[in-house]
């Protein structure tokens, strides 16, 4: 079956959240140590991990959650549309040229701090706005943060060639239940994958440097007081909030280490009474939950919600029939 195009997978209308996963095609590790030559490419995770929290501050696009394992990592992305349009033409071009040269045209505008002819700002003028589209677009972010990575790999293995698979994997993250199992899944990794014991000794995750600021602060929960590089996290979804996940920061860390606790192969455990309580208000059963945190990417495809979150969002991009509806339905009350 032929990949579906990205545009066809992302519907900002329905859902600003997206769960990405690119995967290294070499026999060598991403990051870790190859187990034939003994090379150690642990450092390749933090060149990973710098330029990831680096490109939020360029893009309309915020981080959740993410997760950098051995061959692959997942990221869970937030598209700020209102962020983009609240730039200046002036903004949008400067950010553009913190990543890309530009052009002769864009080089002069800066120059000369907007002042183009007229003619020249009609032509001008098409170029901030595709460059505006782009810095709220998920497949640049991930096109941008992989190639930064591939050409340093291949310049230190003195080798060229694809060092990520084509395209990167992405899941339209439809409610907040599904937002909050997949940043679950994506933060307990490192734990299923027996790289550490648990989240916040999970090295390179979002999970630990939540778990490294809430421990500094004098009131985690507060907007002002949480990790800067992450979407913060604003509390009760009932309230009128800022920008971020609604949910409060103690609750959501309470979730993950309860849940690790139960997914731990050598210490089995259960479900703690207050992530119970959260599930409760998630309206997901705990045996949902243990499986979704524990295989979210085999459970479902494109797209991940409740049923009605589905059907809208199948019906804003056209499709006849919505992909994955009897899944959605059973871990979904």
């Amino acid at each position: 079956m032929m990949p579906k195009p990205r545009k066809t997978l992302i519907a900002v209308e329905s859902t600003p959240y997206y769960h990405c996963v690119a995967r290294c095609v070499r026999r060598a590790f991403l990051c870790g140590v190859d187990t034939l030559t003994g090379q150690n490419y642990e450092h390749r995770r933090a060149w990973l991990e710098d330029r990831l929290l680096e490109l939020p501050k360029v893009f309309a696009i915020d981080i959740a959650a993410y997760a950098i394992m051995s061959n692959h990592y997942h990221v869970i992305l937030h598209i700020n549309t209102d962020r983009a349009k609240s730039w200046s033409d002036y903004e949008v071009v400067e950010r553009w040229h913190q990543l890309f040269n530009g052009s002769v045209l864009s080089q002069k505008y800066l120059k000369t701090e907007g002042e183009l002819s007229k003619v020249e700002m009609l032509v001008f003028q098409e170029t901030i706005d595709e460059w505006r589209s782009r810095l709220q677009d998920i497949s640049w972010f991930m096109r941008i943060l992989n190639e930064a990575v591939a050409r340093e790999a291949n310049t230190e293995d003195g080798c060229t060639g694809r060092f990520w698979e084509g395209r990167f994997k992405s899941q339209a993250l439809l409610d907040e239940a599904a937002l909050m199992a997949c940043m679950a899944y994506v933060d307990l990794n490192p734990i299923r994958a027996r790289m550490a014991t648990t989240p916040e000794q999970s090295d390179h995750t979002s999970i630990k440097k939540r778990c490294e600021t809430a421990v500094k602060s004098s009131n985690p929960n507060h907007i002002n007081q949480q990790e800067t590089s992450l979407l913060p996290f604003v509390g009760n979804p009932k309230q009128r909030q800022p920008e971020g996940i609604q949910m409060k920061l103690s609750d959501y860390l309470e979730l993950v280490d309860s849940t690790g606790r139960v997914l731990r192969k050598d210490k089995r455990g259960t479900i703690s009474a207050g992530a119970e309580k959260i599930l409760d208000r998630l309206d997901v059963d705990e045996d949902q939950w243990l499986e979704m945190t524990s295989n979210f990417e085999e459970c479902f495809s494109s797209f991940v919600g409740g049923e009605s979150s589905l059907r809208m969002a199948c019906e804003n991009l056209n499709y006849q029939r919505p992909p994955g509806l009897a899944t959605c339905k059973l871990m979904f009350h």
